[in-house]
């Protein structure tokens, strides 16, 4: 669970950067008012919707960037990564995370945006435009919420711990083992919470407004931001065994304090 020390970056203007990234975020995140185009929507799979706004939002922030930053790769959720290595110097976003709470109004959704480079986060933005909650995370720098610090929580155990759970939607045959260890956690913890948004509960615990977030099988444009908030705000990202949650495009993932994450590393998972 120890945390990277090598610096991913020498050459950026980051502070630049960020500043930049957040103005056309915010601006994009305007496009998740029109419900018209919200309610627009195409079944990917079971459970799995793409809508109007994630297209559009897409389109949008993927436009502003090239301009700015011609040289970046881009992936996204809604587009075609093949042509894109992780190990690169690339943008990785979530256009709408938490489309199906966007569908039904549910406002839990966010823009996740981060710069990777050489497989490691660099900087990392995940803006809810219903609260108007900038969450923000330079590699080295601490995290932010709208320009205050924030820091995760650290309870003594899991017995003091309020737990985000992540049902792994997509993937209900497993529901069975993935809620048996929901029920175990519930009896021994403070209690549960479901938003429906990966980007949010990463960036809740970051905040200190939950302790511990977990999930099965999530999808790089998922985490990738939101972990550096965590691990910045002071807390870890792991995955189930334990080990640095590392850049992968799948990937199961804990995060909260190390104490509690290990612990339920140890005795649960």
């Amino acid at each position: 669970m120890s945390k990277s020390k090598n610096k991913p970056y020498q050459e950026f203007d980051i502070r630049k950067i960020e500043k930049e990234v957040t103005k056309v975020v915010r601006e994009a995140a305007k496009l998740f008012a029109d419900r018209k185009a919200a309610e627009n929507t195409v079944e990917k799979g079971s459970c799995d919707y793409v809508t109007m706004v994630d297209n559009e939002v897409q389109n949008f922030i993927q436009k502003k960037l090239y301009k700015l930053y011609p040289e970046i790769l881009f992936l996204s959720e809604e587009k075609d990564n093949s042509d894109v290595d992780i190990g690169d110097v690339l943008w990785v976003l979530d256009p709408v995370d938490g489309t199906t709470n966007l569908i039904y109004d549910y406002k839990m959704s966010a823009i996740s945006l981060a710069l990777i480079v050489g497989g490691k986060p660099l900087m990392g933005v995940v803006y809810n435009p219903y609260s108007d909650e900038m969450f923000s995370a330079i590699w080295g720098e601490g995290s932010y919420l709208n320009g205050k610090r924030i820091y995760c929580r650290k309870p003594a155990a899991l017995s003091e711990s309020l737990i985000a759970i992540g049902t792994t939607p997509y993937h209900k045959e497993e529901a069975d083992e993935i809620f048996d260890l929901f029920k175990r956690l519930f009896k021994d913890g403070r209690d549960l919470r479901r938003s429906g948004s990966a980007a949010l509960d990463l960036a809740h615990v970051a905040a200190g407004r939950i302790d511990i977030y977990l999930e099965k099988r999530l999808k790089i444009w998922d985490y990738a931001a939101g972990t550096l908030i965590v691990r910045e705000a002071g807390g870890v990202v792991c995955d189930y065994a334990g080990n640095e949650r590392e850049m992968d495009m799948v990937g199961d993932v804990i995060a909260g304090c190390e104490d509690v994450v290990k612990e339920i590393v140890e005795k649960y998972l």
